[in-house]
């Protein structure tokens, strides 16, 4: 009689994350790549034919128009416009979020929804 000596690294049951966990998850990548603290962020998500949607609405760090009229390429530096930011930052969360959950997420929406200005020179 042959036996199976491997074992199988997989088990039985189920791994689920909540959604109170996806949320903070979220609001915590988000922040990092918006440059903003995580209160600054609202998250929610939504069913998007069958897939997990997510929108965000939150402020965004961004060096000051002070800072910008003295140094005119520091926009450039910043990442570039507040618009291609926001669209480079979809990706940025989209790719955090579903790398640290594992959970496959269809669609990001950034709505930018003010600026804090920093001095620390970090954006984006």
């Amino acid at each position: 009689m042959s036996e199976d000596l491997t074992r199988s690294t997989e088990f039985a049951g189920h791994n689920r994350i909540s959604t109170q966990a996806l949320t903070s998850l979220a609001k915590v990548a988000a922040a990092d790549v918006l440059a903003v603290a995580p209160a600054q962020v609202r998250v929610t998500w939504h069913d998007d034919a069958g897939d997990l949607a997510l929108s965000i609405s939150s402020a965004m760090g961004a060096p000051s128009l002070t800072e910008v009229r003295r140094n005119p390429g520091r926009t450039a530096q910043s990442g570039g416009s507040i618009l291609a930011r926001a669209t480079a930052a979809k990706a940025r969360i989209l790719d955090q979020l579903e790398y640290l959950s594992g959970s496959q997420v269809s669609r990001v929406d950034v709505r930018i929804s003010g600026l804090i200005t920093r001095s620390d020179g970090r954006v984006l």
